[in-house]
């Protein structure tokens, strides 16, 4: 399953402001969504789907930093109110009212945490986003282009247990034609992909079997296509398990976003 490749041109929000106009979103796209190969088919297919809808938004460009999350996480407050404390600065500077990302973790913080600095934003995950605009019949999935595949969705700990989203990602696979299965652990007792926390950039404690094994196991087991994720980190750890089981060849793992610009043929 490959989406389009083509280029796209996102819009950046001080050149938006130089002409006089204010995006409705800000698009946070995070590190991940920057850097990282894999992930950038996530914000190219996310942006394309904006595109589609007409929604009004733009991203900060070099503007953008960290979120500061894994800072806190990893200890050091005081990186992460300097982070904070920045990027709140640049969101009031465009006058930054309504933030979409697709990382639960950059959504966890600046929903959760900016607001004790002084930034107070409505904060969406992308899957939300998709969600809503299914509900509101803008968005249409076609109903045969998933027709037959049979998917497991992982939830982020970050979305799920930390801000108790676990309805919208389903709700938008359900809005596709497939088989949903469910792992043995999920919603509020899913198993971690062990990388949050600061923990991805860490060696696993001796004598441990590795988080990311286990939960690949587990979706494994559910004789999925396609696992489905909705965060960066778990896209690193769940396709890193699959390499390890020697299944990258047999099952997917791919975000909801590209699921939805695939069915969309974007």
């Amino acid at each position: 399953m490959e989406t389009s490749q083509k280029k796209v041109k996102v819009p950046v929000i001080a050149d938006l402001f130089s002409q006089g106009k204010k995006p409705e979103y800000l698009l946070w796209v995070g590190s991940a969504g920057a850097f990282d190969d894999r992930y950038k088919h996530v914000s190219r297919a996310f942006v394309k789907v904006l595109d589609q809808l007409g929604i009004s938004y733009a991203v900060l460009g070099t503007e953008e930093s960290s979120s500061g999350d894994v800072a806190r996480r990893a200890g050091n407050e005081m990186l992460f109110q300097m982070q904070a404390l920045m990027n709140i600065e640049i969101f009031e500077g465009y006058e930054v009212r309504k933030i979409l990302t697709c990382d639960p973790h950059a959504y966890n913080t600046f929903k959760n945490e900016y607001p004790d600095l002084g930034g107070t934003y409505e904060v969406i995950h992308h899957t939300q986003f998709l969600r809503d605009r299914i509900a509101d019949d803008s968005l249409k999935i076609p109903g045969n282009a998933l027709a037959g595949k049979t998917i497991t969705f992982h939830d982020p700990c970050y979305l799920g247990r930390a801000n108790r989203e676990y309805n919208a990602p389903r709700q938008v696979l359900e809005a596709m034609s497939v088989t949903r299965k469910e792992m043995k652990r999920n919603m509020s007792f899913a198993l971690c992909c062990g990388a949050g926390g600061g923990q991805m950039f860490k060696e696993a404690e001796k004598g441990e079997k590795e988080v990311f094994i286990e939960r690949t196991e587990e979706a494994l087991e559910t004789g999925a296509d396609i696992i489905a994720t909705a965060c960066p980190y778990c896209m690193v750890m769940i396709t890193d398990g699959l390499k390890y089981k020697n299944k990258e060849k047999e099952v997917n793992n791919y975000d909801i976003a590209e699921l939805v610009a695939f069915a969309l043929d974007l």
